[in-house]
């Protein structure tokens, strides 16, 4: 099972505003009817129940969303690009890689049909209708579409299980969800036959649960040791864990001591899921002899063992019935009421910043460099429409005060272009 994945997403740019006019008979002076660019698609991540490993994407990094069309003549606006819907297993969790290397969490998409938007889509740009005024009736000016988001995306998928099978290597857990349920991992006689957590469906009478063969744990693995990390994160999301133990082991108590502790280390919230303790390997003469040695071992730790055979089946079946009533208690306990959130108001970032970086002034802030992208800057009528942008926020007041003087180099969001005053 591939359980963590890399992509790279784009949302779809926005489609570009129209320049036109009105050319009808009869009417000399028609006026200006360019329509405006469609949004960009968004790039949108899904749970699909029916996707169960990240495998694909390991053959395919790439995905970009539909970019919105441009608008034409008549006011006719570009139309909408669709969003790009990715399905992905239920248990994803998405982070975003920033730049610097770390990860930004973004969302746990842990139910069917859980959604979460990875890129939004660029806005579309205004068609030369919308500029129209009293004074400048014939505008001959229109934006363009906003590139949509780019983000690297990484993908970590935690199995969603009722129950999981914890123990050291080779201690007979691919060999017990076998036995309870149609599952048919690898089986052999060495360690880290499994490489991959197995899930199997359990019946119990009319009901079943979902168990998971979770890949031996080592010593050191709550800090990567073997391939810890991979594995504790699957032990998460079960409610109930069934703790196997080798009942041919010299010091089957020591070997569930390392589990626990390695488990402790990693997240101190695993210890709170209630465990079944099992002995396994009844059938073999040697943990047959020890058995009331192992079971006053385990008592005098407050564990009260069950002993079973998960080759022959010798005390599977009580074992599961006592599972099943572990994880319907567990599934009934209601969720804590939570705590009454404190409220923060943000602090409201402004609109624009000015900064003098020797004979160049930068304005940065999303709403100037947004208006720098869309407008052709080497034209006069959109360069004037920028000014008036600046003017209106406040923009042109502030450079003033940062010692901007008519023919003083401006640059926002990488462009630059000679101030007005």
């Amino acid at each position: 099972m591939i359980d963590r994945a890399v992509i790279r997403v784009k949302a779809g740019d926005g489609g570009h505003g129209a320049v036109s006019f009105r050319r009808e008979k009869y009417v000399p002076r028609g006026g200006p009817d360019g329509g405006d660019g469609g949004r960009g698609g968004d790039v949108v991540l899904v749970a699909d129940p029916e996707i169960t490993t990240l495998y694909e994407f390991r053959r395919r990094r790439r995905f970009q969303a539909e970019r919105g069309g441009s608008g034409e003549g008549g006011r006719r606006h570009g139309r909408n690009g669709r969003d790009l819907r990715i399905r992905v297993p239920v248990g994803t969790q998405v982070r975003r890689v920033r730049e610097d290397g770390s990860l930004e969490f973004l969302a746990d998409l842990d139910a069917p049909g859980a959604a979460v938007v990875a890129a939004r889509g660029g806005r579309g740009g205004r068609g030369n209708a919308r500029f129209a005024t009293p004074v400048n009736q014939a505008p001959r000016i229109a934006e363009r579409g906003l590139p949509g988001e780019e983000a690297e995306l990484q993908l970590d998928l935690k199995l969603v299980a009722d129950v999981g099978i914890i123990g050291l290597p080779s201690v007979g857990k691919s060999t017990l969800i076998s036995r309870v349920s149609a599952a048919r991992p690898k089986v052999a006689e060495y360690p880290f036959t499994t490489l991959e957590p197995v899930l199997g469906v359990v019946e119990i009478g009319y009901d079943a649960f979902v168990m998971a063969d979770i890949p031996g744990l080592i010593e050191g693995a709550h800090s990567g040791a073997g391939l810890g990390h991979d594995f504790l994160r699957h032990i998460e999301r079960t409610r109930v864990l069934v703790h196997l133990l080798d009942g041919a082991s010299p010091d089957p108590v020591r070997d569930m001591d390392t589990v626990n502790r390695e488990m402790e280390l990693f997240s101190p919230q695993l210890m709170e899921k209630p465990q079944v303790v099992a002995v396994n390997k009844l059938d073999l003469p040697e943990a047959r002899a020890r058995r009331e040695e192992v079971r006053q071992a385990l008592e005098e730790r407050g564990v009260r063992p069950r002993f079973i055979s998960a080759a022959t089946g010798e005390g599977v079946d009580a074992l599961i019935r006592e599972v099943w009533t572990l994880l319907s208690e567990a599934r009934e306990e209601r969720p804590a009421v939570p705590e009454v959130p404190v409220l923060r108001p943000r602090v409201r970032e402004p609109k624009f910043r000015v900064e003098r970086r020797g004979n160049v002034f930068v304005v940065s802030g999303r709403v100037p460099e947004e208006a720098a992208a869309m407008l052709n800057l080497d034209d006069d009528e959109a360069r004037a429409e920028f000014f008036r942008r600046l003017r209106r926020m406040g923009a042109a007041s502030a450079l003033r005060r940062a010692g901007a003087a008519p023919g003083a180099t401006i640059r926002v969001g990488g462009k630059e272009v000679p101030w007005e005053g």
